[in-house]
């Protein structure tokens, strides 16, 4: 299937790694031009180095070190793109943290920035592209949330603004159909990679977590990155016209949600 994103252009948030390098491999992959972002320069560089090697031309991938949790930083990432590309059609938001345990024990500055963090990066950034899509007749934006903002499960943070993320995608879908800009986000379940949340209790723990892989995942493995980053690309795309407004599961059948 052609997904019709040759040259369009696509800005990544937090995709040094895992979800987020993913996703801008898939968007990569059919052609796009994708700006990639993060705090630590080297992992940064070595994604940009992996995504320009299979890329048709490396000057098709940039690389910008930013912390997107910030307007300074986030704005940043939205001029530099727009300076070497000359617009924006894709906007995926990605960042995100949450940490606290209990209601009692956890405390206002970690509630604080589990939404420092995660939900007003995505606000600020959507704000800034907006405006960009309007001039290009149009977008996609895809809110990276999670199976636990659409039922109850993790963290209690996390659940807390994966939900608003999710609730936010469906609100921001509804204002800007006029303007042809779709919105979805999506919800991934338990992904596996090198790094990440899965890997190192993985490590601590193996035979915890292979309890775990038999008791909660039908499939009886992890989720990969690209599974999800296949997702995001689809849901970029112009095959993906009708789609706006929707919550899409990536979970190989983990949540129990019957929506």
């Amino acid at each position: 299937m052609n997904l019709e994103l040759q040259d369009k252009i696509a800005i990544v948030t937090g995709s040094s790694r895992g979800l987020g390098l993913a996703s801008a491999r898939s968007l990569a992959a059919e052609g796009c031009r994708v700006t990639i972002c993060a705090r630590g320069e080297g992992t940064l560089e070595a994604a940009a180095t992996e995504l320009r090697t299979a890329s048709p031309g490396g000057e098709r991938v940039l690389a910008v070190v930013a912390d997107v949790s910030t307007t300074e930083g986030i704005t940043r990432v939205l001029n530099r793109t727009i300076e070497t590309f000359g617009g924006l059609d894709i906007l995926v938001n990605n960042v995100g943290l949450a940490g606290g345990t209990s209601i009692v024990d956890t405390s206002d500055e970690t509630w604080q920035e589990a939404f420092d963090q995660t939900l007003f990066p995505a606000i600020r950034a959507s704000r800034l592209a907006v405006p960009h899509m309007k001039r290009r007749g149009g977008g996609s934006i895809v809110m990276i949330a999670s199976i636990w903002g659409r039922e109850s499960g993790g963290r209690m943070t996390y659940n807390a603004v994966k939900a608003a993320e999710i609730s936010l995608a469906k609100s921001m879908a509804q204002q800007l159909a006029q303007d042809n800009i779709r919105v979805n986000s999506v919800a991934p379940g338990s992904i596996l990679f090198p790094g990440g949340s899965w890997s190192k209790r993985q490590q601590q723990d193996p035979e915890g977590i292979a309890e775990f892989v038999r008791r909660e995942l039908p499939f009886g493995r992890f989720g990969r990155p690209d599974e999800v980053g296949a997702v995001v690309a689809f849901l970029s795309s112009a095959r993906a016209s009708w789609i706006s407004g929707a919550s899409v599961p990536v979970d190989g059948c983990q949540s129990r949600s019957q929506i």
